[in-house]
């Protein structure tokens, strides 16, 4: 690669938009690093606590849209299967975070790990992939999408979210909580089994979550013009990677530094106007998967569901394969109690979502009638989030 070309690339690494998120976010990072201890020690002010939740609640939001963004460039560079990889720990990284840092806090949230997960669930197996289905019918028709890759999406779902949502309730421990051995146990299979699945899904069975070409119901085993592309692919510069990894930590620090006093005003929030428990969860999820959601819709505009698809589903394979075992990890190591068994209220709209969602995709065309099924769970979740 010549000099001028290796200058332009990196030139064009660090946008106008990357420099003011670095700038918004650090400056945020170091207000609250001066200011915080003041402002958050008991007691705190209601009002304080509100601007302060809104001002570190849109950095973090802004830094995680910054994370995906380079992760996404990370991605396109490195080629399959570090891309997904590199994309899929980005995000988790940030729930686990944010996960950490109010279960570590001084209130008592063993259930934030449980809560956070399903909040995922919900928001982006029924709500956006919701949203995806009812926009893209109304726009386009019948959708096509590649069945075999939905399917092994919601298969690796019942079994993921079972093991680590609904088995606890069954255990001897009577609270939704794993023995030791069982959380060491159950967390090693899950990683390992997440691992199989994402080598397959990026190798083996890759036709599987392919675009259908439109018009046919015909799926593409291997495009040939896919391994042109690849071989006419240009060398990948390193110094580019090394700049976009850079900037990758630097808009995760933020969110690293500012998780701990998140968690004390979401516990403070919650505490003081009675909110339920789990709405810690839902702003976690809000937080990580906003910037998914918002790509997955876009995809869906572009009459690419299985995009979108691959998005919405595997980022919820991805959330339990991973999270679940960092979240029993971390409380193995700190001597956390963390309960991971759902209620069961919880536990219905769990197996209602699988049941739901695999019969969505059992054909081979979506269309706005299911999005509308998809809605209607949503705010059934919602309902009774807040009313009990």
């Amino acid at each position: 690669m010549s000099s001028s070309s290796a200058s332009l690339s990196l030139s064009q690494l660090v946008p106008r938009g990357t420099v003011l998120r670095l700038t918004i976010a650090w400056s945020v990072v170091a207000v609250f690093l001066i200011g915080g201890p003041t402002w958050l020690h008991d007691p705190i002010d209601p009002v304080v606590a509100a601007i302060c939740f809104v001002v570190i609640f849109a950095t973090i939001l802004l830094a995680a849209f910054g994370v995906v963004h380079e992760a996404d460039h990370l991605a396109h560079d490195l080629g399959e299967p570090y891309g997904t990889l590199i994309l899929t720990l980005a995000i988790v990284s940030i729930e686990v975070i944010l996960i950490a840092a109010v279960l570590l806090g001084p209130g008592e949230n063993p259930t934030i790990g449980r809560d956070s997960i399903f909040a995922v669930m919900m928001i982006i197996m029924n709500l956006v992939m919701g949203l995806c289905l009812l926009i893209g019918g109304l726009r386009f028709g019948e959708q096509e999408y590649n069945s075999q890759g939905a399917i092994a999406y919601v298969a690796m779902t019942l079994l993921l979210a079972g093991i680590g949502l609904i088995l606890p309730n069954t255990l001897s421990t009577g609270d939704g909580t794993f023995w030791p051995v069982q959380a060491v146990a159950f967390a090693l299979v899950t990683i390992v089994l997440y691992v199989a699945f994402l080598l397959m899904q990026t190798r083996r069975y890759k036709r599987f979550f392919v675009q259908p070409e439109l018009g046919s119901l015909t799926i593409p085993i291997e495009p040939q013009a896919s391994d042109a592309t690849a071989a006419e692919r240009s060398p990948v510069d390193m110094r580019v990677i090394v700049v976009r990894a850079i900037l990758l930590v630097a808009l995760m620090l933020p969110i690293v530094l500012l998780a701990h006093d998140l968690a004390l005003v979401i516990d403070f929030g919650i505490a003081s106007v009675g909110a339920p428990v789990a709405l810690g969860g839902v702003l976690i999820a809000i937080i990580v998967f906003t910037p998914e959601s918002i790509t997955a819709v876009k995809a869906t505009l572009s009459n690419q569901l299985q995009r979108s698809i691959n998005l919405c589903l595997g980022a919820f394979v991805s959330t339990v394969g991973l999270t679940v075992p960092a979240v029993l990890t971390v409380g193995l190591v700190t001597g956390k109690t963390v309960v991971m068994g759902v209620s069961p209220t919880e536990t219905v709209l769990l197996l209602m979502t699988v049941g739901l969602t695999a019969l969505t995709f059992l054909g081979q065309r979506a269309s706005a009638l299911q999005g509308t099924l998809h809605l209607t769970l949503f705010v059934v979740f919602g309902v009774l989030l807040f009313v009990t």
